[in-house]
Parts: C-alpha cells; sequence; structure tokens
C-alpha cells in the first residue's frame, strides 16, 4: 500500500503536522481532519508512487549497466526507453514535491493550527402561562388593512 512506502517529504508532513505519517493517515479516517491534511497526504502518496517508479527505473538501468554483465546483453534501445521513462517519472515527482511543498507552505505549524471545535446545540427553554390565564383581546387576530 503507498501509505506505508516512505517518501521524501514525510518529515516535512511531520513537522507541519505534528505527527508521524501513519498517524496522520488515522486521523483522515475521522471526519475531523483538516482539508489541507487530506489533500496533503493525497500528494505524498502520489509522490511516494512516483519515487517508487524513479527507483525501479535506476535499478533496471543499474542492473543493465553492471560491468559483470556480457556486452552482447547491452540494448541501446531498452536505455533509451529506460531514460525516457526515467525523465518522465522524475518529471512527475519534480511536479509533486513541489505542489506538495506550495501547499505545506500555506498551512501552519502545527502548534498553530486550529482543532474543529464540536459544538453541542444549545436548548432554549421557556415557560407557558397557565392555561387558565386571561388571552389579551385581539390575540391572533389580523390586522385590519387601511384604505
Amino acid at each position: 500500500m503507498i501509505r506505508d512506502k516512505p517518501s521524501t517529504m514525510d518529515a516535512d508532513l511531520q513537522k507541519i503536522f505534528g505527527s508521524p505519517v501513519p498517524e496522520l493517515h488515522e486521523e483522515t479516517v475521522d471526519h475531523d481532519a483538516s482539508p489541507a491534511l487530506a489533500r496533503a497526504l493525497e500528494l505524498r502518496s502520489f509522490l511516494a508512487l512516483t519515487e517508487e517508479q524513479v527507483a525501479r527505473v535506476r535499478d533496471r538501468v543499474h542492473a543493465d549497466m553492471d560491468p559483470d554483465r556480457a556486452m552482447d546483453e547491452l540494448s541501446a534501445d531498452r536505455l533509451r526507453f529506460d531514460a525516457q521513462w526515467l525523465e518522465a517519472a522524475l518529471d512527475a515527482r519534480d511536479a509533486y514535491r513541489a505542489a506538495l511543498g506550495e501547499l505545506l507552505r500555506t498551512v501552519p505549524p502545527s502548534d498553530q493550527q486550529a482543532r474543529p471545535v464540536r459544538m453541542t446545540q444549545l436548548k432554549a427553554t421557556t415557560t407557558l402561562p397557565p392555561l387558565d390565564a386571561p388571552v389579551p383581546p385581539r390575540a391572533g387576530a389580523a390586522r385590519a388593512r387601511r384604505p
């Protein structure tokens, strides 16, 4: 699962929101989590996935270029394809890092964040006059129209 994979911005998330990433994910299960936290974790999951793609391509290129590998196994086409794939993954990673960084810059530090407040509904109570109380004249009567 993506939330279990680390990302390069996990420390920044912890610094801003005041908890490790797994705890932040638990907070989003509650509906009291801030929209900024939910967006940040969504961007973080995209970033973690993209960073995993970068690592896979990097590892594949390293394996293809292993000095112990037979020279006849080298393929310029495969390396060209991997270079394109790596460029696309790096561009996506940079975009997600920039978007997440911008979001984190707009969020106040955790010690200054307002926590959602649960309001209890107040009940207004009143006492009605006793049933045998005299009714004021014209109570409930409609006003006469003036010409």
